[in-house]
């Protein structure tokens, strides 16, 4: 059995195994988790930039820097921690490679958010669903009814489905076929996500600032969102209709990826997502994705999120069975 081989088949392992553990264990709460430090990396190098008090073209110039530096530094520092801990021993290198990996991937953690909200909504209890919603989404919660709390939920849920579960997994299956592996790569994009989410607002102070960091974003989820929105068409059973309401109303949302993976939930679904939100005081109009043939509720939100594992689970399954494949044409 060549050397090649077992270099194949130990990635095959690893992307598997990483995606059993975010589907038994997840994030545990006061565990290190990479994202923290590369968001506080992210704010130091905000910060920092404001500091100058610079021109937009000064501000832009600078934030290319940060998102280029903080993408690549992450990417590095995984490959480093990777190369080190298999120096130690190779089964600690895998070891550490699995807990990487994993800590990519949200699945468990999207579920667990979810859940944290809808279980006092089941009591009856709206003033904690709120305050439990205040912490996973960024629009105003304190005066949301019912049916617009489980609209959160939902819209937070399927547009995280994709930069939060499915992407990270597209990436650590592109970088499993690369010579990096899937560690680095899968970093790499969770800090361009990290990014966009904390900085990359076409609002001050971050106009000029997170331009870049948006729109590399964007460009790093817009396949494996298409990807997604196909995935999920397919796993609905109605792919045609699906597809038929994405190309109709996504295309209406400023976000180049929000809008078609909320929308393909919503199509999948038969449920409407969009309308009025409040963030920090001010209202804003999204577009209405989807026909509203069933009322949103917590069980639609709960098959929103099986969708989502359901899909994870395909792309896992048909990604480490092509990287096995490779193994295997390699030993012949």
């Amino acid at each position: 059995m060549s050397v090649l081989w077992f270099s194949w088949a130990e990635r095959a392992a690893i992307v598997g195994l990483a995606a059993a553990l975010d589907r038994i264990v997840g994030d545990p709460w006061g565990w290190p988790h990479p994202v923290q430090a590369i968001g506080q990396a992210i704010t130091w190098g905000s910060q920092s930039i404001f500091r100058f008090k610079l021109s937009p073209l000064g501000e832009r110039s600078l934030g290319v820097m940060l998102g280029l530096g903080v993408i690549l530094g992450s990417g590095a520092v995984g490959w480093g921690m990777v190369r080190l801990s298999g120096m130690v021993h190779p089964v600690v290198g895998i070891g550490c490679e699995v807990v990487l990996l994993a800590s990519c991937f949200a699945g468990r953690s999207l579920r667990r958010a979810a859940e944290d909200v809808l279980a006092p909504l089941e009591l009856g209890d709206i003033s904690l669903a709120r305050e439990r919603l205040a912490l996973y989404v960024g629009r105003d919660t304190a005066s949301l009814d019912e049916p617009e709390i489980l609209r959160a939920v939902l819209e937070t849920v399927s547009e995280n489905a994709t930069d939060g579960v499915m992407a990270p997994l597209f990436y650590a299956l592109v970088g499993a076929l690369l010579p990096l592996g899937s560690v680095p790569v899968a970093l790499a994009y969770k800090a361009a996500s990290t990014l966009d989410s904390m900085v990359g607002y076409r609002e001050a102070p971050y106009t000029y600032m997170g331009w870049f960091s948006a729109r590399f974003e964007d460009a790093l989820t817009w396949l494996p969102c298409r990807l997604t929105v196909l995935t999920i068409a397919l796993l609905s059973g109605r792919p045609q209709q699906v597809w038929h309401l994405c190309r109709r109303d996504a295309s209406a949302d400023p976000s180049p990826n929000a809008g078609w993976s909320e929308c393909t939930y919503a199509a999948a679904l038969g449920v409407q997502l969009g309308g009025r939100n409040v963030y920090r005081g001010q209202v804003k109009e999204k577009p209405l994705l989807g026909d509203a043939v069933v009322p949103i509720t917590g069980d639609r939100i709960l098959a929103a999120l099986t969708l989502t594992r359901h899909g994870f689970l395909l792309w896992t399954g048909l990604g480490v069975a092509v990287i096995a494949g490779l193994g295997m044409l390699g030993q012949g």
